[in-house]
């Protein structure tokens, strides 16, 4: 996974230079009403934590997320031009991660949490004045996560959905026949996420597991990802 983020940094700088050494090229995709594409990126899955506090066999566990890890972004895109500077855009996309945690008082960490979850945000777009082959420009939006990854078997099991919202920005870089757009977006999501072991089957689960949960009050998703839309 390393070597696809220097690959991504890479294709980055590569086309940042492109585009601003080049005459301005003739893709005027923007004029048109609708135009689609899609994107690849990477992403980071992280937490908002807030413990319980409860006292379990004499001990008040904390938890905290472990280091990040870099999960894979692809989706599709549909872009409205509403007005010469704004844009409504729906992009549902895929993103594949985990999420891991480590809790004080040498309590042994769970197992790492895998999502892949499937997106499905709506978003408007304010662009700027395009520069040559540049147009840097804001989004933010909203929508709904479903996470397809669950697994029961885990000492700790999220909700399969969350609204969330979601802004940004990037830069449209202009080629000859399509433009490319490295976009930096940070999400936010809104329910607690965590499930209370009274609304799950625990039948799997050893007693000594149950502690990660009774732990925890509650988990709310963050996410950032790093993409990059050809259209």
């Amino acid at each position: 996974m390393l070597k696809l983020n220097k690959l991504f940094l890479l294709l980055f700088f590569v086309a940042f230079g492109v585009g601003t050494l080049d005459a301005q090229n003739s893709y005027h995709g923007d004029d048109k009403f609708l135009h689609f594409g899609f994107s690849l990126g990477v992403n980071t899955l992280d937490f908002g934590i807030e413990p319980s506090l409860k006292e379990i066999d004499g001990k008040i566990y904390q938890a905290d997320v472990s280091d990040l890890k870099p999960g894979f972004s692809v989706g599709i895109v549909s872009d409205m031009m509403i007005t010469r500077h704004w844009n409504l855009r729906f992009t549902p996309t895929m993103h594949i991660g985990d999420r891991g945690l480590v809790f004080n008082n040498n309590l042994t960490n769970p197992d790492v949490i895998s999502s892949v979850l499937i997106s499905t945000p709506v978003y408007l777009k304010y662009s700027a004045e395009r520069y040559g082959n540049l147009r840097p420009y804001l989004i933010g939006g909203a929508g709904a996560y479903i996470d397809l990854g669950r697994d029961n078997n885990l000492a700790i099991l999220l909700k399969p959905f969350d609204p969330f919202v979601e802004f940004g920005f990037g830069c449209d870089i202009y080629f000859s026949f399509f433009k490319l757009a490295p976009e930096l977006k940070f999400a936010l999501g809104f329910n607690n996420m965590l499930t209370p072991l009274e609304e799950r089957d625990t039948g799997m689960l050893q007693e000594n597991q149950k502690v990660y949960t009774q732990a925890l009050s509650k988990l709310t998703s963050r996410l950032i990802t790093l993409t990059f839309n050809f259209e």
